[in-house]
């Protein structure tokens, strides 16, 4: 909604309006896993306040998305400022600090554990990932509309948060996943959050700074399944495995 009064578009505006909708979607399913799996709410609802990496992670984003949570911002007026903040909030919050969660639960599901959870998780990232690319095309617009915002300066820092992003993120998957996790070393949930974000410094045309491989090409496939049904018999039919460009 702080992005939505900002945005004159028409079909931007529709869209937001869906975002919203499927982010209300995705809490209410976050809280039936929580539920189902018996963990206390409060503990999992507080771990952003509660938890250094976690509340490391959100202190950053909050910081990074200052000027749209101000009544008195006019992006006419700074045009550098709704960039940065659109950057904050799609780039680095879920273009990449989502995936390693999604990795993480995603590699469950690969296995088949906890498949109905995955199941959830999996639709949620596949949201998310239309999110962000909406989110990009909508800073490449604002680019090519207001040229001169784009500046070395603002490049620079956009390059500087990515890197703190990784950073923090990079913490935070020491904190939950010290050695292994569902078959997976450390090691290799950090290489996918560095390809993540090459990949968004790819999309606002910026050069990579990690340049590493796709540690988990199956999680893009598994997620991208083409789910063709039978509209009288409304079960599947079919799988077709494809990967979309955005994600």
């Amino acid at each position: 909604l702080a992005i939505y009064k900002h945005i004159n578009d028409p079909a931007c505006r529709m869209y937001l309006g869906r975002q919203l909708y499927e982010e209300l979607n995705h809490s209410d399913s976050f809280i039936y896993i929580i539920d189902s799996l018996n963990l206390d709410s409060e503990t999992v609802y507080n771990a952003y306040k509660d938890i250094p990496t976690i509340k490391e992670k959100d202190d950053f984003v909050v910081s990074l998305t200052k000027h749209i949570m101000d009544n008195d911002f006019d992006p006419e007026k700074d045009p550098a400022g709704l960039i940065d903040d659109l950057i904050g909030y799609y780039v680095i919050l879920e273009g990449i600090m989502f995936y390693s969660g999604f990795s993480m639960m995603l590699g469950l599901k690969n296995q088949n554990k906890m498949v109905g959870i995955g199941e959830q998780f999996d639709w949620i990232r596949k949201d998310e990932a239309i999110h962000v690319a909406f989110g990009m095309d909508l800073i490449n617009t604002i680019k090519r509309e207001y040229p001169h915002v784009w500046s070395d300066s603002i490049k620079q820092n956009v390059i500087n948060n990515v890197k703190k992003a990784v950073e923090l993120e990079e913490k935070y998957i020491d904190d939950a996943v010290p050695v292994v996790f569902a078959g997976i070393p450390n090691k290799l949930y950090k290489q996918y959050i560095q390809y993540m974000a090459d990949f968004r410094l790819a999309r606002l045309e910026l050069d990579s700074i990690y340049n590493v491989e796709n540690p988990f090409p199956w999680l893009s496939k598994m997620s991208e399944l083409n789910k063709e049904k039978n509209f009288f018999e409304t079960k599947v039919t079919e799988y077709a495995q494809g990967v979309l460009e955005w994600d």
